[in-house]
């Protein structure tokens, strides 16, 4: 079958279609036929292994010191297909399901076909999204989904996200109307208008404007992209506010934590590690999108054989939604 393997950390170009051997699913495992991945900035971060200081380090002791090692080398983290083959212990699904999924730390999305544990991250695809659209939810929508219900997000409360144009962010803007919130998002100049046209009430361009320095106040304010700091947004967070940061700086992180125990606001980082967690939240994001709540914001369609390009785009920052792979 037709792979992207990565065998060393580095650029875009580190990037190889090769032919590799086809995957044979285990007992309790479900073969795919990949019909779309995607590219997202985590994706460039581990091919790149631009961490730093302990996670740098963390990184390289579990996928290996000069490169990825072989069970890793296939990339791509979320992704939807039709399964073509099941292990002999399988029940939950069967040959022919329309599925979508999220790989984790197993990658493997970057191939025609990958085997998946049945009870991993892997649900019925949504009947009303085709398999592009389907592969985009796994990480921006569980990510989204998990940091809003860790902050109970509520009726009539006022949430600003930052990098609200992203994977991530164009699914909270989604969630946090269905919330009930009043919404503020923060991106690039080009996507002001596809965040209002998925629910945003006001929208900020970061390049034009600082929201830590405007004056206004949230009762949520939800960090994609990791560009800001518990200590920056304290001002603009209400009494009893709370701060969510998905992608923390783990140097920061201990800091942080100290600094909002003195206030009477809350730091929320760190990403679900629950699995039992994640197959409902997946389940439920499709409940959501059947019901037509939810939908993909797609900025960019890549076959698998320009996956250098769709990496140097995504690396370069200021995508708005998501980037696929067609395969």
């Amino acid at each position: 079958m037709k792979a992207i393997v990565c065998s060393k950390y580095g650029p875009p170009d580190v990037l190889q279609l090769k032919e590799v051997e086809k995957p044979v699913p285990k007992d309790n495992e479900v073969l795919v036929k990949i019909h779309a991945a995607t590219v997202t900035m985590g994706d460039c971060e581990l091919r790149s292994l631009k961490f730093s200081g302990v996670l740098k380090f963390l990184m390289r002791l579990g996928l290996g010191f000069r490169g990825p090692r072989k069970k890793y080398s296939i990339l791509g983290q979320e992704l939807a297909g039709e399964i073509e083959a099941i292990g002999n212990e399988v029940t939950l699904f069967k040959k022919g399901d329309p599925i979508f999924a999220s790989t984790g730390f197993h990658f493997g999305g970057y191939a025609e076909y990958v085997c998946l544990p049945e009870d991993g991250t892997v649900a019925i695809k949504p009947d009303n999204m085709s398999y592009e659209e389907a592969a985009v939810v796994p990480t921006g929508g569980l990510e989204a989904l998990h940091f809003l219900r860790a902050a109970n997000i509520e009726k009539g409360q006022t949430i600003l996200i930052s990098g609200a144009s992203g994977s991530i962010g164009t699914f909270a803007i989604q969630l946090a109307k269905y919330y009930g919130a009043e919404v503020t998002g923060v991106g690039n100049p080009n996507s002001l208008e596809i965040m209002k046209s998925i629910g945003a009430d006001k929208v900020i361009d970061y390049t034009k404007e600082d929201f830590t320095k405007n004056g206004e106040t949230y009762d949520v304010i939800f960090d994609v992209i990791g560009k800001s700091s518990f200590s920056s947004c304290i001002g603009s967070l209400n009494e009893n506010g709370i701060y969510l940061l998905a992608n923390p700086k783990m140097v920061l992180v201990n800091r942080e934590k100290k600094a909002a125990k003195k206030t009477n606001k809350k730091y929320i980082s760190g990403n679900m590690d629950d699995k039992e967690e994640r197959i409902e939240q997946l389940n439920f994001l499709k409940e959501l999108i059947e019901a037509g709540t939810l939908k993909s914001v797609i900025d960019k369609r890549y076959p698998l054989e320009q996956m250098v390009e769709a990496h140097s785009y995504v690396e370069k920052g200021g995508k708005t939604g998501n980037v696929v792979i067609t395969i």
